[in-house]
């Protein structure tokens, strides 16, 4: 990694539901964010608007403020409303004859084993474009019928007439062997160069048909709409000064190039939300605990991440809108619930809150552009928590009057109800969500919530983190002082990542750890080979061996780190069982122990952001200003003490009920709680636990 590019700046750019955020760390370590509305129909000008804000503010051009620039990193949701919308290419699958029906046969399983009358989501390549082809490879790897290209002409032909725009290729067992599939892809790419092809042997080479199937068929059904507006955002920015390449979040929360990530863009399906990876590994030292709960809360939803002994909780499944796909990705669980989040009473006349959400536009009431449904941002506006006037730099205006009107119309006058309670049950119902997801992800996988710390991140988090903390039996609320900004901020300090995987069934104890060990061994050479280009020498570079394993006869494997212990297969054992154990309550102590994959997890360490620090102050801080705020239950409404972030500094304390004001969030701090501002400027809040009972 060369010099210059240790002192230049990073940009990190989140595009979300409402905001599109912008983060500047400069040289020095200096912060700065800017916020600017995203624009739904044109995610670039977005990008562009910010970066016009943020050159603005420094003097610059843009063309200048990107020339500083050694990292500019983007996450983005455009793959996720790709798939939520419905709008991706129109897909054909050519599959091993006799397989035709696997993607629509699925797995058989139900997300609630109860419910017998929710439909599936629409197959999303129909059967009529899901052609056989004649080809077989057997269960070990071995062909025992090759390719015939006449079917493959035949498959094809059928599929251009039909007008497809991608075309996904998985056959069987082919995670074993790719000859066939290679050999498919390069015949489909000389007769019809203007057609995507992706096929399951790159894109999930993993055991399970449906896997691999679905997994290739949302890559296809993306790509053409993702991968140009990436790259012509990669040559937009270039043309612009950006001397490197726009980097890309991916759902693992890494970080890799527009050219790496053009032939797998499925990889990018949690880029948004997975960016927060890279500020809760920052902020861990700042909260003194390596056990960490988020909830990174915006204007549409609520993204719940696990950090339990300094790791980040992974996954290979994730789902989205109904549709399945294997990539490595980090843990979130999402809600619906948000700052735009709707209230409303249903037709049994009870109050519901969310899923649905106001958008950018209309937005909440409060905004005055045209929105009449309530939200959680006019429900806070009513409560005092939030007051009339500008916010995010004076992008939108909150009126309190329209808040008034639109809870007083749609909620408070059908409930018989004041205007204050039933914004106050708005709040109420909104949190008891967050609770239940943050419960999800911690005692529900067994991990007790008290020796957690909970984030509060997004423009939202900090005006719920003490309420829903305490609930949730947390013993501290951690608000980053770049808590509106929080994703953004993680994107500067996400690392390179590649992923690499290879199936390779046989039993733990199967005497072939040598081959195995050849085998980690060529899947790093190829990720240093790669490093190399992306130039990060052998001091920047890490590789973390991981091993599927289950017991035999088990469908579900579970993902090991292995690194420190491997060959030493009686201590693999252990630690599986260990957290076989933690996982499903039991172990099997004859069971034979088998591995699927092997797995490398290649990174290209990026220097470490150094923020800078401030010296203490011993004065206690004076607020800003006093209104009523409604406090919980027991209080109501009091007049309470408004201070201004600006004039906050390490040391000072702040004793609850009271509010802080930052640029881009707000903190609502409960009664009896402690607020503390630690040297970076960030703030952490203890927990009064006596006050469970008196939550909002």
């Amino acid at each position: 990694m060369s010099s210059s590019q240790k002192n230049a700046w990073r940009i990190g750019v989140d595009i979300g539901g409402t905001f599109t955020d912008l983060v500047v760390v400069d040289q020095d370590g200096g912060i700065h964010a800017f916020k600017v509305p995203t624009d739904p129909l044109d995610p670039a000008r977005g990008v562009l608007a910010a970066l016009e804000r943020g050159s603005e503010s420094f003097g610059l051009t843009v063309g200048e403020m990107l020339g500083r620039c050694s990292h500019f990193v983007h996450g983005t949701t455009i793959a996720t409303n790709t798939v939520l919308e419905g709008k991706g290419a129109k897909v054909g699958l050519l599959t091993t004859q006799g397989f035709r029906d696997s993607l629509e046969i699925r797995r058989g399983l139900r997300v609630d084993m109860w419910d017998h009358r929710s439909l599936w989501p629409e197959v999303m390549v129909p059967r009529s474009l899901r052609r056989p082809v004649r080809e077989r490879i057997d269960r070990n790897g071995l062909p025992i019928e090759a390719l015939d290209l006449a079917s493959v002409q035949e498959a094809v032909e059928r599929l251009r007439q039909e007008n497809v725009e991608s075309i996904a290729i998985c056959f069987l067992n082919s995670f074993l062997n790719s000859t066939h599939e290679l050999e498919c892809e390069r015949w489909i790419r000389s007769a019809w160069p203007d057609v995507w092809v992706c096929r399951s042997s790159q894109i999930a080479p993993v055991i399970g048909e449906y896997e691999r199937s679905s997994t290739t068929a949302v890559n296809a059904y993306i790509a053409p709409k993702v991968v140009p507006y990436l790259r012509d955002l990669d040559d937009r920015l270039r043309a612009l000064g950006l001397p490197g390449r726009l980097l890309l979040i991916q759902s693992n929360g890494g970080a890799v190039s527009v050219d790496q990530v053009g032939a797998r863009p499925v990889a990018l399906l949690l880029s948004g939300p997975a960016a927060g990876v890279g500020a809760l590994r920052f902020f861990g030292d700042a909260c003194g605990s390596s056990d960490l709960i988020s909830m990174e809360i915006g204007g549409t939803s609520c993204d719940v991440t696990l950090v339990q002994e300094g790791q980040v909780a992974e996954t290979d499944r994730i789902s989205v809108a109904g549709y399945n796909a294997v990539i490595p990705a980090t843990e979130i669980h999402t809600v619906g619930t948000g700052g735009g989040t709707i209230a409303g009473i249903d037709a049994g006349g009870m109050l519901f809150v969310g899923p649905k959400g106001a958008g950018a536009r209309p937005g909440p009431a409060c905004y005055g552009l045209g929105g009449e449904a309530p939200t959680v941002t006019d429900a806070q506006l009513v409560l005092g928590r939030l007051s009339s006037g500008r916010y995010a730099g004076g992008l939108i205006e909150l009126d309190r009057n329209l808040a008034l009107r639109a809870i007083r119309d749609k909620v408070a006058d059908p409930l018989g109800l004041g205007i204050v309670d039933a914004a106050a049950g708005i709040i109420r119902m909104a949190e008891q969500g967050i609770l239940h997801a943050l419960e999800r992800m911690s005692s529900e996988r067994g991990c007790d919530p008290k020796a957690f710390v909970l984030v509060a991140g997004g423009g939202a988090g900090a005006l719920h983190g003490a309420s829903v903390a305490r609930a949730l039996g947390c013993h501290a609320v951690f608000v980053p002082k770049l808590a509106g900004v929080f994703c953004a901020f993680g994107m500067c300090n996400a690392d390179i990542r590649h992923d690499y995987m290879q199936s390779r069934p046989q039993e733990l104890n199967g005497g072939r750890g040598e081959e195995l060990g050849a085998a980690f061994a060529s899947l790093e050479a190829e990720a240093q080979m790669l490093l190399d280009k992306e130039g990060f020498d052998g001091a920047h570079t890490s590789f973390q061996r991981l091993l599927d394993l289950k017991y035999a006869g088990q469908q579900w494997p579970v993902k090991l780190p292995v690194s420190d212990i491997w060959p030493d297969t009686a201590a693999v054992r252990a630690r599986f069982e260990g957290e076989f154990h933690r996982l499903y309550g039991y172990t099997q102590p004859d069971g034979r122990v088998e591995i699927s994959n092997l797995r490398v997890v290649a990174t290209g360490a990026l220097p470490k952001i150094a923020l800078q620090t401030f010296g203490p102050c011993d004065d206690d801080p004076a607020p800003a200003d006093y209104r009523d705020v409604y406090v919980d239950r027991l209080r109501g409404l009091e007049k309470l003490p408004i201070f201004d972030g600006k004039d906050l500094r390490p040391g000072h304390r702040i004793a609850g009920p009271a509010l802080v004001e930052q640029q881009t969030t707000t903190v609502l701090i409960g009664h009896r709680d402690r607020l503390e501002v630690d040297a970076y400027g960030n703030y952490m809040i203890g927990l009064d636990r006596a006050g469970v009972a008196g939550n909002a």
